[in-house]
């Protein structure tokens, strides 16, 4: 169960401070271990996000969980998921509030995130927090 949303000003997401990211192992690919960690931004440039990718698998299965702010009529919430890298992409399988959400890892470090939900696409650049 995802941790609880922490009261959110002007529609912000907020991850919950008890998230914690696991440092990957030794035995994990470096283009895996690249998407570990807290990342933040906004998803059309008014959009409030957060993606915390929790623990990352030498075959690339992660954990992550998924803190979105007023998303259209979608008030702020948080949630878990589990999803795979593929290549230099993390796919989450399908979010509880039915959102599907996606990141490309780009050359310079930031990820390429796609939000989408109730048949609208969102797209922004998130960095490390």
């Amino acid at each position: 169960m995802a941790p609880a949303a922490i009261s959110a000003p002007d529609g912000a997401a907020v991850l919950d401070p008890s998230v914690r990211v696991m440092p990957p192992g030794e035995d994990v690919p470096a283009k895996y271990v690249a998407f570990s960690g807290i990342w933040g931004g906004q998803l059309d440039g008014m959009y409030d996000g957060k993606l915390a990718v929790l623990t990352i698998t030498r075959g690339g299965n992660v954990t992550a969980t998924y803190a979105w702010g007023d998303v259209a009529d979608n008030k702020p919430g948080v949630a878990d998921g589990e999803g795979k890298i593929f290549g230099n992409t993390l796919k989450l399988r399908r979010l509880p509030n039915g959102a599907d959400v996606s990141a490309v890892i780009q050359a310079d470090g930031t990820l390429a995130v796609t939000y989408g939900l109730a048949d609208r696409t969102y797209t922004g650049t998130f960095t490390k927090q």
